[in-house]
């Protein structure tokens, strides 16, 4: 019988990979995919954040009466009295002649309800668009999030939504103060730009006028983003918003001061482009987050698509602002409704009592295989230590976060994987005390464990995707080690544990020593 089979062969280059894609982890090299560490392990912050979905819907519809607006000036349509209140977007058209072209307009608007009276327009959400607008908020925030954490640097943050409105971040890594206000105010950054009209003709009244008197002009008063005693009166339905930008870089002006400039998509080029032509002479303010930035005159039109914003950044302040500019503005603003900081040290002692937990354990088993089984006990043990080795590769193959349940799945795969070779071995043993030849006995063993075997993983392995598919972040761990855990326990246990009694079955029959093979007394 031949030393190699194809079973050893899959085995050794099963050790071979384990070893190779571990080894990067296992000595924190810098070359190399490596496991990161959760929160829990490494410390760092947890924060659970509330969405106003209120404010998405008021997004909304003024995305809407910013449609209509440059719908009306492209078609020459003339309207009056273009404002939102309470929600709604109200209008009158002037010419009834043109009331088909805005009603085929409106069509196009999904969710719309449409109330007409002659010349004037009411418009709002139905019902369901509104559900569906919130919920479509909270979604994108989460993406939003994410995307902003990604660009910041931030090593595996963990972005999850949570019930209906809330949402969870959990960023591994934060140890200072600094580096937490930083990540905050990146979360919270609504980074709503906007580029609005000023009022000229009233602009001179902006001191004078309340807000109330204000919106009947359809207006609303902005402060001065450095100074709060500026006041702006722009025009409330905004020529652009954040969301036809497509870049934003930080770069510095002939003072050395930095600026942030922007690049709009095609359509918001060309908006920008038609308004700057009809706007020679006139204001443009350059809103960011409800406050003015700049408010420069436009001295013709303004082709390219591109701008910047300038109102005295930091470096960082600008980065900040560039990376939200980039990854989108949160459709709605976002809450901090609680904030949890996992110490280093304390993340240090979860490691700790987690790798003694997982030695002694290992060490208790290892010894217990080799007290009880003898020889079959140590080929047990290598595929033991080859299945931990598999585990932690897989995991950094695809970049995985361990956490402390995922620890605690890992100690757990100690006694799985060898729970399989306990099977196998107490068949051999009966079967050689009934006095079947060793070859036999081998695979007869193999062969009436295999269905026990099977039931008991195949079964653990569906409550682990069912806890992934349901559950957060550290069950969604747990799953994760469990789940590999099984997968290479089948491949060790199973596979490797028979090629290696397949290579070594010569020397066991020569010696037919069955108390140092198998610890039969």
């Amino acid at each position: 019988m031949k030393i190699f089979n194809y079973r050893l062969v899959i085995f050794i280059l099963s050790i071979i990979f384990g070893i190779v894609f571990s080894v990067p982890s296992f000595l924190q090299t810098e070359s190399g995919k490596k496991i990161s560490l959760g929160l829990d392990l490494q410390g760092g912050l947890h924060m659970l954040l509330g969405v106003n979905t209120q404010d998405a819907v008021v997004s909304k519809m003024k995305s809407i009466a910013t449609s209509i607006k440059y719908f009306t000036d492209d078609e020459d349509v003339l309207i009056e009295d273009l404002t939102i209140r309470n929600g709604k977007v109200l209008f009158t058209v002037l010419d009834k002649d043109e009331l088909p072209k805005i009603d085929k307009m409106l069509t196009k608007i999904p969710g719309l309800n449409i109330v007409k009276t002659d010349l004037e327009y009411i418009l709002n959400l139905s019902a369901a668009e509104e559900v569906k607008t919130k919920d479509q908020a909270v979604s994108q925030a989460v993406e939003t999030i994410r995307n902003r954490l990604d660009q910041f640097g931030l090593a595996e943050p963990n972005v999850v939504r949570q019930g209906e409105t809330d949402i969870v971040v959990q960023l591994p890594g934060i140890k200072t103060l600094e580096e937490e206000k930083a990540a905050r105010e990146l979360i919270s950054k609504p980074a709503n730009l906007e580029l609005m009209a000023v009022d000229e003709e009233r602009a001179d009244q902006v001191y004078t006028l309340s807000p109330g008197s204000a919106s009947e002009y359809g207006d609303i008063i902005l402060e001065d983003s450095r100074d709060p005693n500026i006041k702006y009166l722009v025009k409330e339905i905004p020529i652009l918003n954040g969301s036809q930008v497509i870049d934003a870089q930080v770069s510095f002006d002939q003072a050395n001061q930095p600026i942030i400039n922007f690049t709009l998509n095609t359509s918001g080029a060309r908006i920008f482009g038609d308004f700057t032509a009809k706007s020679v002479g006139k204001r443009l303010a350059v809103v960011l987050d409800g406050k003015v930035y700049s408010a420069p005159n436009i001295r013709e039109r303004i082709g390219g698509g591109s701008g910047q914003i300038s109102g005295g950044f930091s470096v960082i302040e600008a980065g900040s602002v560039a990376i939200a500019l980039r990854s989108g503005a949160l459709p709605a603003s976002v809450d901090l409704l609680e904030k949890r900081s996992v110490g280093p040290s304390l993340g240090a002692d979860s490691i700790k009592a987690s790798t003694i937990a997982l030695v002694s354990g290992f060490l208790v088993v290892f010894i217990f295989m080799i007290v009880y089984y003898r020889h079959a006990g140590i080929i047990a043990n290598v595929a033991l230590i080859t299945n931990i080795f598999i585990i932690i590769s897989v995991m950094a193959m695809f970049g995985a976060t361990l956490t402390l349940p995922g620890m605690a799945g890992i100690v757990l795969t100690v006694g799985m994987a060898v729970d399989a070779n306990v099977i196998i071995g107490e068949r051999i043993r009966e079967l050689l005390k009934q006095g079947v030849s060793i070859p036999k006995a081998i695979e007869d063993g193999y062969a009436n464990a295999m269905s026990a075997i099977l039931d008991a993983n195949i079964t653990t392995l569906l409550v682990a995707v069912i806890l992934y598919a349901y559950g957060t972040g550290p069950i969604k761990g747990f799953a994760v080690t469990i789940s590999i855990g099984i997968l290479a326990s089948m491949l060790t246990a199973i596979l490797g544990t028979h090629g290696i009694y397949e290579a070594l079955m010569p020397k066991i029959t020569k010696d037919k020593n069955l108390r140092k093979w198998f610890g039969i007394k």
